[in-house]
């Protein structure tokens, strides 16, 4: 599995300095160009998501967990 590594990266290397045929790195940049700011928006919903239901939930709904102490059932 390391020589297809080894060998893949020194594919791709040689393919930069010949500079004809950088198909490589502009596939690796539109991958990164799409996946970062999907994950960064899927992150930024769920935290937004989770601190207005702490700000919005009742306090006669909550649950009286709380984490490390043990379980009172």
């Amino acid at each position: 599995m390391l020589d297809s590594l080894i060998l893949s990266c020194s594919t791709c290397a040689n393919n930069f300095i010949d500079g004809e045929t950088d198909a490589a790195g502009w596939s690796i940049l539109f991958l990164l160009a799409v996946i970062v700011p999907v994950l960064f928006g899927v992150i930024f919903c769920m935290v937004r998501i989770a601190r207005r239901e702490q700000a919005d939930l009742d306090p006669e709904l909550r649950d009286d967990y709380h984490p490390g102490l043990p379980d009172p059932h």
